[in-house]
């Protein structure tokens, strides 16, 4: 009898903001985890203790582990599925996560390259190779692994900005655009092999990026920019990719599902 195992999740960017959200809500229904992170190594172990602490909560046992690795370079990407690899000997479920804001929100018409090249280069870019890497290592493990809890999945963690123009940081909105085509790319691709793919759209949700913009959207979000009149957290996110990762959504596949409170509701 086959020996059954904790299904792996790998979360880019998943040291602190949504991608912790995240990681904390899939420790809670027992997966193991390999946490990525650029800078904050203090965060990154904080968030994998956290993590183990909510998994015992509910009586279950993780592994989680930590890897440095800049998705926006090649190299970096190799080092995250290695890592899987050499760590836990299989991958059950990719969320591309990982992302940047442009570091100075600047007009449209003034906007530099440079700027355009990093935002593009980590947002897009790197999901996207990412998600083939992982998916070509998804396809070859379904050969020889125990089951876990389910066939391998992919969620990419995109934004309202997909669709929402900002015109001082269009390279933000040009990069979760390009996302937004990835899902269905290798929900198509993908469907032979028993991988489903979906993208999850994030409103304003309250993290270090949006820190900055507070007073803005509290002013916005209580005029009714929202019929949900709060801001969004990242344990919301989290929750959403927990329901996917359990299998809940089983004849979905190229999938949008939106955490924004009904922003994407169009309202006379």
């Amino acid at each position: 009898m086959l020996r059954r195992v904790n299904a792996v999740a790998l979360i880019s960017g998943a040291s602190r903001g949504i991608g912790r959200g995240i990681a904390l809500e899939l420790a809670k229904i027992g997966y193991d985890l390999l946490i990525n992170y650029v800078r904050n190594v203090s965060a990154a172990k904080q968030t994998a203790l956290d993590c183990c602490a909510c998994a015992a909560v509910k009586g279950r046992t993780i592994r989680v582990e930590i890897c440095c690795a800049d998705i926006g370079d090649a190299t970096g990407r190799r080092t995250l599925l290695d890592s899987v690899r050499t760590k836990f000997g299989r991958l059950d479920l990719l969320v591309n996560n990982a992302g940047v804001a442009p570091e100075v929100r600047a007009d449209i018409l003034e906007a530099d390259e440079a700027s355009f090249d990093r935002v593009l280069n980590i947002n897009l870019k790197g999901p996207y190779f990412l998600t083939q890497l992982a998916a070509r290592y998804m396809i070859e493990q379904q050969r020889g692994n125990p089951p876990s809890t389910g066939k391998p999945k992919i969620i990419t963690i995109s934004s309202i900005s997909a669709y929402t123009s900002s015109a001082d940081r269009g390279e933000y909105c040009v990069a979760k655009a390009g996302l937004s085509m990835l899902t269905p790319l290798y929900a198509t691709r993908l469907a032979k092999h028993g991988i489903n793919v979906y993208e999850i759209r994030p409103g304003i949700m309250a993290t270090d990026m949006t820190a900055a913009a507070k007073e803005k959207y509290d002013r916005l979000i209580a005029d009714g920019l929202t019929p949900i009149q709060r801001w969004g957290t990242p344990e919301d996110v989290g929750l959403a990719v927990a329901a996917i990762a359990q299998d809940f959504l089983p004849f979905s596949t190229g999938q949008v599902i939106d955490v924004d409170g009904g922003f994407h509701i169009r309202r006379l």
